[in-house]
């Protein structure tokens, strides 16, 4: 997938940066650059790999899976100015 000037100018306009149209067209090889990078990195067989959080192997420290702030439903929802059944009652603002 090759990125045109015309696509760059509608993501930057998207993202509110303001870019000259002589500096758009080094964007857009800029931009193609970092896509054929990508597509090297999918060609990349990670079928064996372990993911991984860090460089070093650390084990993550456990607690007992247990409730200790719960069952507050009526304090949570005592100053909210509508509810039902403990949910929240809130205007709709997507048609």
């Amino acid at each position: 997938m090759a990125i045109d000037v015309a696509t760059v100018k509608k993501v930057a306009s998207l993202s509110r940066l303001r870019k000259s149209d002589e500096r758009l067209q080094s964007l857009a090889g800029e931009l193609n650059g970092i896509l054929g990078w990508i597509e090297q990195l999918n060609e990349v067989d990670v079928s064996g790999v372990e993911p991984m959080t860090t460089a070093i192997e650390m084990p993550q420290p456990m607690r007992e899976d247990v409730v200790t702030d719960g069952d507050k439903v009526r304090e949570i929802v005592a100053n909210a100015p509508k509810t039902v059944d403990g949910f929240f009652i809130v205007p709709k603002v997507v048609e």
